[in-house]
């Protein structure tokens, strides 16, 4: 087993948490990691990236090979722009979906999304939308961890003892939206991870998650959601613009 990572965001967005949950979560189940260095940080605002390389034997590199990588995890998403040839074919990309416009000429923000919904294997993630519902507006990078795992070697579990050491002396009650903020996340993931699986392209699943209220998500119900994305309202509903609403309500615009 081997799982290499690109993250990726700006300064400023908790790269350096994801890859402590994620390096503690390795060392935790026996397995050999290394961790090139984290770029950027000197200025907030700036690019930052780092290569995260999880494997069950021993790893004798930290850079990830060009067109080996298992997943790029960006929580900003023009960032994952710059990596993509870092990608397998049959590699994942994780994204938030808000912008970091920290460049006078940033691409539209529609361009941006619909090129990474062109992608075949992409989750795009609304983590500010994922950590207002856990009452806990910073944790957007725990909404990325969460939605990250179905493609990981973890389960969500993993990381309870280093999201209580992260925020434990802040009180149980951060701790708790913490973890919140990764199961929504999870479910987001774990739905997507599905659908695809079944054959429904990334631009329709994604489309349609994006639409529906992040507590409201189920992975049980994947398969009403792949039923009603063949309905006869799925296409309107997928193009017109408007606010997110529970999965109920959603499923019934397309069905």
């Amino acid at each position: 087993m081997k799982t290499d990572i690109i993250l990726s965001g700006v300064g400023g967005q908790g790269i350096l948490t994801i890859a402590f949950v994620l390096d503690n979560a390795a060392l935790s189940r026996g397995l050999h990691f290394k961790q090139a260095e984290v770029h950027g940080m000197s200025q907030r605002g700036g690019a930052v990236y780092s290569y995260l390389r999880i494997a069950d034997r021993p790893i004798w590199s930290d850079l990830v090979p060009e067109g080996q990588g298992d997943m790029i995890l960006s929580v900003e998403p023009l960032e994952v722009q710059r990596y993509l040839h870092y990608l397998s074919r049959e590699g994942v990309v994780i994204s938030n979906t808000a912008p970091h416009k920290n460049i006078p000429d940033y691409p539209e923000e529609a361009a941006v999304l619909s090129a990474l919904l062109d992608l075949p294997r992409c989750v795009l993630v609304d983590a500010a939308a994922i950590a207002a519902a856990g009452r806990q507006p910073k944790a957007q990078n725990m909404a990325m961890v969460g939605a990250a795992t179905p493609f990981l070697p973890f389960d969500l579990a993993d990381y309870e003892p280093f999201v209580r050491r992260l925020f434990e002396a802040k009180g149980e009650a951060l701790v708790q939206g913490n973890l919140a903020v990764l199961r929504m996340g999870w479910n987001v993931g774990r739905t997507v991870q599905q659908l695809l699986t079944q054959g429904v392209p990334t631009r329709q699943v994604n489309s349609f998650l994006l639409r529906v209220t992040p507590e409201t998500v189920d992975p049980d119900r994947a398969n009403e959601v792949a039923v009603a994305l063949h309905g006869p309202g799925a296409e309107a509903f997928l193009q017109e613009a408007g606010g997110k609403m529970p999965l109920d309500a959603a499923l019934a615009r397309c069905r």
